[in-house]
């Protein structure tokens, strides 16, 4: 079989820049889409100072982390995914094994946890120090005084797309900070935080799960790009028509970004908030993080400079006062 030329991924945020460029050098080498996927997530799950995904991610409401996380294989549309998983260290790599499960390849809570230590997947506890500072900080300032705790949800939601035109999406995330416990939301949930099709593309997103849910937004990405949109296209129509719709029907929308990407390679990003990011990387396109404006139905995309890059390294490590 003949190889393509095309590869291409590209994740949610910032904070998924280093595993992209993992990711880019491993498709680069003919490696496929489903173990670039995973590894561009582990690599965020395993960094404490990202607040909204794995070790370091901040807790529910009674101080405990609960993740979730999802993966997707284009090809075979297979899914595996995992909600309010406490204390195993890289809840995607639970998420794929469930995947290669015929049955049972959704799991919540104490199942999950059991059968992940049962297949072998390590233990830790995932509260740091410095999310359970970030706890007592936002409890003091919300709870204590019977204020809506409600703040942060950034899911990294990762797309691959490899040689062989096999595309694969994997997404992480410890959720709203200071839900309820149990609570779940669209990052783990197939057509909502995630959706891939190899013969069309593949969409993740993030923001306020109980409003991206709505819309079962990644499925329809995907649907439109396959009714002849661009990436571009499809993401920002969908964005603003469930925005519409949420504002119209529903009295209010939260905030919702995505990012996609075909089976060409092509991507693109849309947002309803003035500071989400994105990294991406293809043949033609070294990593790179860029940012967002939107601008009434649109969303400008443009490369973060190295200020905003510094600035950001320096707010994510700064130290938390309590």
């Amino acid at each position: 079989m003949t190889l393509s030329t095309n590869w291409g991924v590209i994740a949610t945020w910032r904070m998924a820049w280093e595993g992209v460029g993992e990711a880019a050098q491993m498709l680069q080498e003919n490696s496929d889409a489903s173990g670039a996927a995973v590894r561009a997530v582990t690599c965020v799950e395993d960094y404490p100072f990202y607040k909204s995904v794995g070790y370091g991610g901040l807790p529910n409401e009674q101080g405990v982390v609960e993740l979730d996380a999802a993966f997707m294989d284009g090809s075979t549309l297979a899914i595996g995914a995992v909600a309010s998983l406490r204390d195993i260290a890289n809840p995607v790599l639970v998420a794929q094994a469930l995947s290669r499960e015929r049955f049972n390849s959704f799991m919540v809570g104490e199942g999950a946890q059991t059968w992940a230590l049962a297949q072998g997947f390590e233990r830790k506890n995932m509260l740091t120090d410095r999310a359970h500072q970030h706890y007592l900080k936002r409890k003091r300032e919300t709870l204590d005084r019977g204020l809506s705790p409600y703040t942060g949800h950034d899911t990294v939601g990762v797309i691959t797309l490899d040689h062989n035109q096999q595309m694969c999406v994997a997404t992480s995330t410890s959720g709203l900070f200071m839900k309820r416990p149990g609570r779940v939301g669209d990052s783990p949930v197939s057509g909502s935080g995630f959706y891939a099709d190899s013969q069309i593309g593949a969409a993740t997103a993030t923001g306020l799960g109980e409003d991206l849910m709505k819309g079962c937004i990644s499925y329809e990405i995907v649907c439109r790009m396959g009714r002849g949109m661009s990436p571009q296209q499809a993401a920002e129509s969908a964005v603003y028509d469930l925005e519409s719709q949420l504002i119209a029907r529903f009295g209010r929308a939260g905030d919702l970004s995505v990012v996609c990407m075909n089976n060409r390679g092509e991507y693109g990003a849309a947002t309803t908030i003035d500071n989400f990011s994105f990294s991406v990387a293809t043949p033609a396109q070294k990593p790179t993080v860029f940012l967002t404006t939107r601008e009434g139905k649109h969303t400008l995309i443009r490369p973060a400079d190295q200020a905003w890059l510094d600035a950001y390294l320096q707010r994510v490590t700064a130290e938390v006062i309590i």
